[in-house]
């Protein structure tokens, strides 16, 4: 069994050094209609359409931080994925938790039935979604490697080689797939990412498909689409 947990940090016109969207798309406290989590291509609405991924559980406000998660399981492989909305206020705390998992710390235990799957640190592959708050605040705590599991991340924010890249290197973890300039950070990136991790595929293959997905969508070059969206050191 392998495991993948995304960090969705809600879109928030209030809270986060962001160029203005529309009121309803960008209310980081609800996550039915935000543009990353209930909107078309949000994180919940995405993955649901999708074929490969089935919804096993859904639950609100799991934590005070966390305004909803989803527990998916693949269709056809033992894959589990859990996706945590957020609130867009607590964007700093979002990127911690997300680098603490990176390096391996706090295990998140999640039942289906009588199964326990384990998240957080001890996943296979950590996703972060939305706005990158480092290009607004600093992080003064340290992410060491806490474990010898591999892990990889998936990072989607603007400019996230090289404003994560300090805090990722001591993790421990590899970085599958980050960014090189701005980007809309919308799930079909992630989702066809994941496609082709999930078939062990290797990196160029991982980052071709989000590159054409990336390209399809917001109507640029897959070329283009290739120079923002970059792997390793």
């Amino acid at each position: 069994m392998k495991t993948i947990h995304v960090f969705v940090a809600l879109c928030d016109n209030k809270y986060q050094g962001i160029v203005p969207v529309p009121a309803s798309i960008g209310n980081g406290q609800d996550p039915k209609t935000n543009l990353y989590w209930g909107c078309g291509n949000g994180i919940k609405s995405y993955f649901k359409r999708s074929g490969e991924w089935k919804i096993i559980s859904s639950q609100l406000n799991p934590s005070p931080n966390i305004l909803e998660r989803l527990l998916f399981k693949h269709t056809s492989k033992n894959i589990y994925l859990l996706a945590d909305a957020y609130d867009g206020q607590v964007i700093r705390q979002t990127t911690v938790d997300f680098l603490n998992a990176s390096s391996g710390k706090n295990e998140i235990e999640i039942k289906a039935g009588q199964k326990k799957i384990y998240f957080g640190g001890a996943s296979d592959l950590l996703a972060y979604m939305g706005h990158d708050g480092l290009m607004d605040f600093s992080l003064q705590e340290k992410f060491e490697n806490a474990g010898d599991k591999r892990r990889e991340t998936i990072i989607l924010a603007c400019y996230s080689k090289n404003y994560f890249s300090s805090h990722l290197r001591s993790t421990g973890s590899s970085p599958l797939l980050w960014t090189s300039g701005l980007m809309c950070p919308e799930a079909y990136t992630l989702h066809d990412a994941i496609h082709e991790w999930v078939n062990e595929k290797p990196g160029p293959t991982i980052r071709l498909a989000a590159a054409k997905a990336y390209s399809r969508y917001q109507h640029c070059s897959i070329k283009a689409a290739q120079n923002l969206l970059v792997q390793g050191w």
